[in-house]
């Protein structure tokens, strides 16, 4: 990814790489059938820059990512962070046909795999979540 290129190493960002369609939402069968040839990252935290902050607070390696990709353009994409009403905001996901949200205490230090400082709450009628029921993803 070019975009990319332009970072300073070492860096480690978890992110999502999606097709976004032309209103904004991910399109998961484009992205694979490689007919879509742009594809962007959504950055949501930060694990290493310069030096392993896993075990720093959330809040303070999204701040530190947000920095990093201040002068993104187009390829990576920093996700904020929204706190409080989180019934609100899964609602106008699922109104918007995307995929769910996903959950973190923003004073917890990185884990990776299940852990009780995140969650993720699928849209039921999302096309990841009928992918999964029936065998197609």
């Amino acid at each position: 990814m070019e975009e990319a290129a332009w970072l300073r190493a070492p860096l480690i960002i978890d992110a999502e790489v999606v097709h976004l369609s032309a209103d904004g939402v991910s399109d998961f069968d484009a992205l694979h059938s490689r007919i879509a040839d742009e594809a962007v990252a959504l950055g949501f935290d930060l694990l290493l820059s310069g030096e392993d902050i896993r075990q720093q607070p959330l809040i303070e390696r999204k701040t530190a990512l947000k920095w990093m990709l201040r002068k993104s353009r187009e390829g990576i994409q920093y996700v904020e962070h929204a706190g409080g009403h989180g019934d609100k905001l899964f609602a106008a996901v699922c109104n918007l046909g995307l995929e769910g949200i996903v959950s973190k205490k923003l004073t917890a230090p990185y884990r990776s795999g299940p852990s009780k400082a995140w969650i993720k709450v699928k849209n039921p009628k999302s096309p990841a979540a009928t992918r999964a029921i029936d065998g197609t993803f």
